[in-house]
């Protein structure tokens, strides 16, 4: 069999010989990613400590919470093996897990935080979400999308979630129920252990997508001086019934193709 087309044969001669060396060069590509980018959050966090009077050990904290983007870096890495990069529009899934830490690295303060600060925190949150679908849609302009990809950008999703729920519990701005907004992801994935029908891959869903933005947006406009208690627990309670709805969805989809999948149906 011939290759006809000159990029498909670039993109075949390009790939390394095997899969275990493909995955040993997205390793190591992707360990010289997080060398470089851990400085870097912590370069950030220093620079806003100095911008907005924030203590200066906010940029150890910032560095901190990059360790889990970097721990969620590394999950499904093996089915990336398709493509023989890393790819650019991981990178911007890693800067993504960059602005997060920035987020993170507040919690401390929560409660404390003076005006300019809870706006520029928001103003963080809401810039890793706008960034959010930039990645996915670099990924299939370049054709480097894959499972892994998909994995990756979901579970900084799922992140920048649980640390504004944690952010408006600490603060006062809610009370603990909002920890569930960013809890019921990890459940989900557990339950999938016990119960493996839960576990088998969903299709794409413009629904989820679109209740995964609400929800960010909700949570990062509660943060911020704009939306006060009660109105606070009004707005977060409106978005925790959208995404109880999104996963009870996912959910009943996901029993009844196991279900026919087994021939019970």
């Amino acid at each position: 069999m011939t290759l006809s087309n000159p990029s498909l044969l670039q993109s075949a001669t390009a790939l390394p010989p095997d899969p275990a060396r493909r995955l040993s060069d997205l390793r190591l590509e992707l360990a010289l990613h997080l060398l470089a980018a851990l400085p870097m959050v912590a370069l950030a966090g220093a620079g806003l400590a100095k911008l907005l009077s924030l203590p200066g050990w906010y940029a150890a904290s910032a560095a901190l919470w990059f360790l889990p983007v970097a721990a969620l870096s590394w999950l499904d890495l093996p089915r990336h093996v398709i493509h023989a990069r890393w790819g650019a529009a991981n990178r911007i899934t890693l800067l993504r897990g960059g602005l997060i830490a920035l987020v993170g690295g507040a919690l401390p303060l929560a409660g404390a935080l003076g005006d300019a600060q809870a706006w520029a925190v928001a103003v963080i949150a809401i810039t890793a979400l706008a960034l959010d679908g930039v990645d996915g849609w670099v990924a299939r302009r370049r054709g480097l999308a894959s499972p892994y990809g998909a994995r990756f950008d979901m579970e900084l999703d799922a992140l920048l979630i649980l640390l504004l729920c944690l952010l408006l519990h600490l603060s006062g701005e809610a009370g603990p129920w909002v920890l569930g907004l960013g809890l019921l992801r990890p459940l989900f994935i557990l339950a999938g252990k016990l119960w493996p029908v839960l576990a088998a891959p969903l299709p794409p869903s413009q629904r989820r997508r679109l209740i995964c933005v609400a929800q960010v947006a909700t949570l990062a406009a509660a943060a911020t001086p704009w939306i006060e208690s009660p109105l606070t627990s009004v707005a977060t309670g409106a978005a925790f019934a959208l995404l109880l709805f999104s996963f009870a969805a996912d959910t009943v989809w996901l029993i009844r193709h196991g279900r026919r999948a087994n021939g019970q149906e």
